[in-house]
């Protein structure tokens, strides 16, 4: 949840790695001081600024502009920097306003890579002041926290810098406002003010929608729409899926002076500020026709980090264009049949011939949106296709299919990765174009596969129950192998529950490649021993970090990330072992106690609702397709399907005997 802070107040900082995002509606100079604990900057190399951006662990932007993104890798700045002041000042000698007082008021948010908002803070009162101070993160034994300054200072960026302690402060302003006056002609405009929306809004008006592009007729699809609205007075109304995002320099869609236009849709993360190793170039396109996909064209300070972020943009794009899709087709249907009420509603034309020229009249209106929504959705499913086909082969290990010949060349890393493949998403709307399913590492939920032909979907039901659960446990096996395959040597130990010892078969492989210490727990007896083993885990490690003690563990206590896989729950639990499962799924995924369960919900329905919260605290994948997942932007039922290995490869079996060669090399 954003922490949204006023003057003064502090909030602890949950990684390292940052972006602060700067909006403030006019151009402006961005910047940033390294200080030590009484905040003194050394000199005019502890500062970031257009003319020399870049920092150990800080980049700025090199122009003044409306909005920005400065990047911060806390870990990479110098040990006697205690405080980073994020500063901000007017461009002088430029024209345009004169104090911060006549502008809207600068809005600073704190951010991890991936977009999620840390904090936030609004700089409010300022008058006079052409410089202020908008946030800091300062050093506090040993951990890193954000304090809201909104300090002003009317003597401009020279009087701000020489607060800091900075020699010559009034020659190192002049340089800065100098580099600022030269890339003025970049610097990015201001996004055009919203219209205003209100009760007169709606109807008679033209219908909004999300349209990444035009027709073919070169009209989009509202403009279609809008223009086919004629006098009679019909309400057209579209439903707009969210709001569009990115900064002024996202939106070359929006038309000048303010006026409404082609919303875009892009990912955030996929158009920002420049990470500290450039983003591969499309090659040049030829006129009138859209540049080549290139992977890795997304914000990141690496390779795999700008895979991710453009596979998660990816993934929005394709949502928001089945948006637009439906809303059109939505919008279509709804038209016509208002127009073909209206035909029946007047005697005059409910029969005869002008009652056929009018319904004729309005399919082909209704045939003429529907093909230009379709025209619209199909490019832009072609592009999303061409640019899927690009990424897939560019994909590291943790983030491909099991079929991908990277996994040919697999060696075992020497750290872990940022995200973890799952699977694929789909939508009806192009079943052959799959989405990656990347969840972040560690993970946060647990995995529930659910072995149950309720699972639903048509193949769920095409399949016998002990072929589901045949297959949910070679699914767990292959999730199993490949989050040991993504870590380290020793950073990953695997324990197994299987009461019955029905799935001897599928965890024999992780037995004879040596990917598990110890035989799969069979019986009441052994379901008992792992689970108190692990209990005792978590409540050891846990109550060490709450007192920061983590040297002070047991030497019995296995600090490496835990991976408990259990199948076929609920059978050989006890009330006590079901309530430790539940601590577990609940307590564990924080102190790297992780939960993989094979179960069909049918078989613990004696239970009733006192599983329910295990239930919801897992994140539910299935070993056939089935639509039960949704996005977060517009709700849309995507397809999962898991990543399993080809029928009849030995892909999973030689990344073990790869992993096994290097736990037996490190005595493991």
């Amino acid at each position: 949840m954003t922490a949204e802070l006023v003057r003064g107040q502090n909030h602890p900082l949950s990684g390292t790695r940052l972006e602060i995002r700067v909006s403030a509606g006019h151009p402006v100079v961005a910047g940033a001081t390294l200080g030590d604990a009484e905040g003194r900057v050394p000199g005019a190399d502890g500062v970031a600024h257009p003319a020399a951006p870049r920092l150990p662990g800080v980049e700025v932007s090199r122009q003044a502009a409306a909005e920005h993104r400065l990047a911060f890798d806390l870990e990479a700045v110098s040990e006697a920097v205690h405080r980073v002041s994020i500063v901000l000042a007017l461009p002088s000698g430029v024209g345009g306003p004169v104090r911060f007082g006549a502008l809207a008021a600068p809005f600073v948010a704190v951010t991890d890579l991936d977009g999620t908002e840390i904090a936030s803070y609004t700089i409010t009162d300022l008058e006079a002041e052409t410089a202020v101070v908008a946030v800091e993160l300062y050093r506090r034994q040993g951990a890193w926290k954000v304090r809201a300054v909104g300090q002003g200072y009317a003597g401009g960026l020279a009087s701000m810098l020489a607060d800091h302690g900075i020699p010559q402060a009034a020659e190192l302003a002049a340089s800065i406002d100098e580099a600022v006056a030269q890339g003025m002609a970049r610097a990015v405009v201001p996004p055009p003010a919203r219209l205003a929306t209100g009760e007169g809004a709606g109807r008679g008006s033209a219908p909004a929608a999300d349209v990444r592009g035009s027709a073919a007729d070169g009209r989009s699809v509202p403009d279609a729409a809008a223009e086919a609205t004629g006098p009679d007075g019909l309400d057209p109304t579209v439903s707009l899926p969210a709001q569009g995002v990115g900064g002024a320099d996202e939106a070359p869609g929006r038309q000048p002076g303010g006026a409404s236009g082609p919303i875009s849709y892009q990912h955030p993360g996929r158009r920002t500020s420049t990470p500290p190793e450039p983003a591969p170039a499309a090659p040049a396109a030829e006129p009138g026709r859209a540049g080549a996909p290139v992977a890795g064209d997304a914000t990141g300070w690496t390779m795999n980090e700008r895979l991710y972020n453009q596979v998660w943009g990816m993934f929005e794009d394709l949502a928001r264009a089945a948006a637009a899709y439906r809303s059109a087709v939505d919008f279509a249907e709804s038209r016509l049949e208002q127009e073909l009420d209206r035909v029946l509603s007047d005697p005059s034309t409910r029969v005869g011939p002008a009652a056929d020229a009018a319904r004729a009249q309005a399919r082909a209106r209704h045939g003429e949106l529907m093909d230009q929504a379709r025209a619209v959705l199909d490019r832009d499913l072609t592009q999303l296709a061409a640019e899927a086909e690009v990424v897939e082969h560019a994909l590291p290990p943790a983030y491909a299919r099991w079929d991908s010949p990277v996994w040919q060349g697999y060696q075992v890393p020497l750290e872990r990765p940022m995200a973890l493949r799952l699977g694929d998403l789909h939508l009806p709307e192009r079943k052959d174009l799959r989405i990656p399913m990347l969840v972040r590492l560690p993970l946060e939920r647990g995995l529930w596969i659910d072995s149950g032909r309720s699972s639903g979907g048509v193949d769920a039901a095409l399949v016998d129950s002990a072929e589901l659960r045949r297959l949910a446990v070679d699914c767990a096996v292959a999730q199993a192998v490949r989050l040991l395959a993504v870590h380290p040597v020793g950073d990953y130990t695997v324990h197994v529950i299987d009461p019955a010892g029905s799935a001897g078969t599928a965890l024999a492989p992780l037995l004879e490649y040596g990917a598990l210490k110890e035989q799969p727990a069979a019986g009441a007896q052994g379901v008992s021993e792992v689970l108190a083993r692990l209990t005792r885990r978590v409540d050891l490690v846990q109550m060490a970090v709450r007192s920061g003690a983590v040297d002070a563990l047991p030497p019995d206590v296995d600090t490496a990330e835990q991976l408990l896989l259990v199948n076929d729950f609920p059978h050989g639990f006890d009330d006590r072992a079901v309530t430790q499962l539940r601590y577990l799924a609940d307590e564990g995924p924080a102190v790297g106690v992780h939960l993989v369960m094979i179960a069909d919900r049918d078989d613990a329905r004696a239970y009733g609702p006192v599983l329910d919260p295990l239930w919801r605290s897992l994140l539910r994948v299935t070993p056939v397709p089935d639509d039960h997942l949704a996005d977060p932007w517009v709700g849309h039922a995507w397809t999962y399907e898991p990543s399993m290995a080809p029928a009849g490869s030995d892909v999973v079996r030689q990344v073990l005997w790869q992993v096994g060669q290097a736990r037996r090399a490190y005595g493991i």
